[in-house]
């Protein structure tokens, strides 16, 4: 009689229990603003065994919470000696698919143009983007300790178009200086009429 009563408790236990494993909620690492966002990092699934023997769960497997993503990106203020850690978890996040000769092209654009919008140096190679002289903007950023930590240039949606991510330090008018900013400039391929292309910038929106 009493065999009886424990296969029956056992049954309904057995019932009640969830017959799949459960996966854990994706833990996403953060960035600076607008930076490269990582890859989800998920815990692995629990697996359920049947066994003849069913011992109660320890407090320990109950209470583990899931395992914690770091961020690919070094904490601010960390100087030059991080830089290629930036580099390399661009690159990382997002693969190379332009040609050698398109991608050195836009970079090489690509900084002179973040250093001509934050510090005011060299605007007048870009007309269509800064206003005249008179009516310009003072520069929000001074030249002193100005760095591009960091670029990539990447397809944005066609072989014509293109993305270029940056990521910088600067000081600003009020002295304050802060690195791991990010920028992103649109290019578009042009073609003049002796057939020769170029990538030309495109105006913010």
């Amino acid at each position: 009689m009493l065999s009886t009563v424990v296969l029956a408790i056992a049954g309904i236990a057995l019932l009640g229990m969830p017959h799949g494993p459960g996966a854990a909620a994706p833990v996403v690492s953060s960035t600076a603003s607008s930076a490269p966002r990582s890859s989800p990092v998920s815990a692995a699934p629990a697996v359920v065994r049947p066994s003849s023997v069913r011992t109660a769960p320890s407090a320990t497997s109950i209470a583990s919470p899931p395992p914690v993503a770091e961020s690919p990106l070094p904490p601010h203020g960390e100087g030059v000696a991080v830089d290629q850690a930036v580099q390399l978890s661009l690159e990382k996040a997002w693969p190379a698919d332009l040609p050698a000769h398109d991608e050195h092209e836009l970079l090489t654009a690509g900084r002179a143009l973040l250093r001509a919008d934050a510090t005011g140096v060299g605007r007048a190679q870009w007309p269509g983007l800064f206003p005249d002289a008179g009516q310009a903007v003072a520069p929000a950023f001074s030249t002193a300790r100005f760095r591009v930590q960091a670029a990539i240039a990447r397809r944005d949606g066609s072989p014509d178009k293109a993305v270029i991510h940056l990521v910088w330090a600067g000081t600003d008018r009020g002295g304050t200086f802060t690195d791991l900013r990010i920028t992103e400039w649109h290019f578009k391929r042009t073609a003049s009429q002796r057939g020769a292309s170029t990538w030309t910038p495109q105006p913010r929106t």
